[in-house]
């Protein structure tokens, strides 16, 4: 007996209904981007992992999906070299000698790679949007898979706090268009530095982020645990409390925090670059909710300035929607002093919300607006110059292949959820007409062969 075919886990299958409704989702988000004059680019599957590692913290690292080199990977390894003092095999240096490559872990570090590659063949500012899949070797869940697809749109080659305005812009007109609606949660990384010089720790900004990132995910308490276990002082984890608990409108926050922060160049360096970017904001007329949170660290190492996330109101699921500034991932490819600033949309994420909110278009049902009866040859050949001029104005038309009962037919059309069908047989062709039938309301009309417009408006 054979084996029943299977998928990796945290991967799925997209079949028409769901691939029409996914498309819709690229379809909004491609359009937005383009609308703000940022063009499309796609970037390898693959990257050499000197491109990857290092690039999202110890925890990133792990969760890249490695490739094994091609032919005999292990044939020239050193086991000696790849073995622990205590005999057993060292699997990360094992897999630096079997694997060069890995499947890109984001768009943003291959998007660094590209951008200095390619430095002398673009013009900066450089506006770029991609949507391709990434791989992650997380555990699946819901919410989370271990191939998705991601909607980044950056902007590279300019510090002005009018990029970090387009991209809220960005993320305001999506959700709108989509009808999702989302709080926008803003801070930046240069005020979580002054908050680790504040509890006399800056050479743990990174174990800090690390951990109050987690907040909203493992709660107060083991947060406060993860720092001190880090190394962190009692006395240091409660000089954070407060500020991990911060409430009020936006000036009230950031008056607190100019308080907190008084002896941090870094952190009110911080403060100003926020108070600007909230200005320009309320100036732009932004109706999605935008709050300060400094809570919010996402993980990654390489943010330097202003960092989003976005989370939908009415759908529990992890954000769906993050980014930030980053000054140094070109410099780390051998290009300085190139700063950029980027958010990226979880595409399957935000497919999950609109599924569970039931707010894709009815429209989407079908790929197909009308169906032809085939009542056989003869009456093919009758409309298959109507089906021609139809498609010519973008109307999706099918004709049903074989001569086969109407009853099959119009199981065919109503499980493909066609909303009209023509059935046109020897009267219909002596007389020149075209019958359509509106499935669901169940109205008819008859057509003078040659109406094409006639036809085609009632199919709207």
């Amino acid at each position: 007996m054979a084996q029943k075919p299977s998928i990796p886990k945290g991967t799925r299958d997209f079949g028409q209904k769901e691939m029409a409704e996914r498309n819709y989702i690229f379809d909004t988000i491609r359009g937005v981007f383009k609308t703000f004059g940022y063009a499309q680019i796609e970037t390898p599957a693959m990257e050499n992992l000197s491109t990857l590692l290092g690039k999202y913290g110890e925890e990133g690292d792990k969760l890249l999906f490695r490739i094994l080199n091609s032919g005999d990977a292990f044939g020239s390894v050193d086991t000696a070299q790849v073995t622990g003092d205590d005999g057993r095999l060292d699997s990360r240096a094992l897999s630096l000698k079997v694997c060069e490559k890995g499947l890109r872990y984001d768009l943003t570090v291959p998007f660094a790679r590209y951008v200095v590659q390619h430095q002398n063949e673009i013009s900066f500012p450089f506006k770029r949007f991609q949507m391709q899949p990434v791989w992650r070797a997380d555990r699946p869940q819901k919410g989370r898979y271990r191939e998705f697809y991601q909607c980044d749109v950056d902007a590279i080659g300019s510090k002005s706090q009018l990029c970090e305005l387009e991209l809220v812009q960005i993320v305001d007109k999506v959700f709108k268009l989509l009808d999702i609606r989302v709080l926008m949660k803003i801070n930046n990384r240069k005020v979580l530095t002054g908050l680790a010089e504040m509890c006399g720790y800056p050479d743990k900004v990174v174990d800090i982020t690390v951990a109050i990132d987690k907040l909203d995910k493992i709660g107060l308490d083991a947060v406060k645990a993860e720092m001190m276990e880090k190394g962190l002082s009692a006395e240091a984890v409660s000089a954070l409390e407060p500020v991990l608990l911060l409430e009020g409108d936006t000036a009230a926050k950031l008056a607190r925090m100019r308080e907190l922060l008084k002896d941090s160049p870094t952190g009110l360096k911080g403060l100003d670059e926020l108070e600007e970017l909230f200005g320009y904001i309320k100036a732009a007329g932004i109706s999605t909710p935008c709050e300060i949170d400094l809570s919010l660290a996402r993980g990654l190492n390489y943010y330097t300035g202003a960092i989003f996330e976005v989370k939908a109101l009415d759908y529990q699921i992890g954000s769906i929607c993050g980014g930030g500034r980053y000054d140094n991932l070109t410099g780390i490819f051998g290009l300085p002093d190139m700063s950029g600033v980027g958010v990226s949309f979880g595409a399957d994420r935000i497919y999950d919300v609109l599924k569970g909110l039931d707010k894709f278009p009815a429209s989407l049902a079908s790929s197909t607006t009308l169906l032809f009866a085939n009542m056989g040859a003869d009456e093919c050949a009758y409309i298959l110059p109507l089906a021609a001029a139809l498609r010519e104005r973008g109307i999706a038309v099918e004709i049903y292949p074989d001569n086969a009962k109407l009853k099959k037919q119009f199981d065919y059309a109503d499980r493909k959820a066609i909303p009209f069908l023509s059935i046109n047989g020897g009267n219909e062709m002596e007389s020149g007409i075209i019958q359509v039938k509106n499935l669901s309301s169940g109205v008819q009309k008859s057509f003078d062969r040659q109406d094409i417009e006639g036809i085609a408006e009632f199919l709207k």
